[in-house]
């Protein structure tokens, strides 16, 4: 039971420094953290019906919203019809969109490349593997 306690509190540290890095990422930049994990999903993903993208941040449609007619204003993605769902809007990132998503993937690339620095390449693997299955828990 000691191993189960002690790996709940390294992932917790390790959420808890990377939440403060994200948060030291953004903060000025005229943009919450909340609207780098929409452009974030929306950038890897593509286009995303408004349930799919509140299903993945894990908030209502309702908050969603809110958040999308925010980045809508900002220029940061845009809401288009579905062309097989007329009752479907899909939001999707705008150039702006895009090219925030590209300087944030690089940054998350960066910060991979320097905290996995000191692994060989077979600990990087399993690194992979452990967090593969982790996420398959969600």
């Amino acid at each position: 039971m000691k191993d189960i306690e002690q790996l709940n509190h390294t992932i917790i540290e390790f959420y808890e420094k990377l939440s403060s890095w994200e948060q030291s990422v953004v903060r000025g930049k005229g943009f919450s953290l909340p609207q780098v994990h929409v452009v974030e999903i929306l950038g890897v993903h593509g286009a995303m019906r408004m349930k799919e993208l509140a299903d993945k941040l894990g908030v209502t449609t309702g908050t969603l919203t809110v958040q999308v007619d925010k980045m809508v204003k900002m220029g940061l993605i845009e809401r288009r019809p579905h062309e097989s769902d007329r009752r479907s809007i899909l939001v999707v990132l705008t150039a702006e969109g895009e090219a925030l998503y590209q300087e944030h993937d690089q940054l998350h690339l960066s910060l991979t490349q320097d905290l996995t620095a000191k692994l060989s390449d077979t600990d990087r693997q399993h690194l992979l593997a452990c967090l593969t299955a982790i996420n398959k828990e969600f």
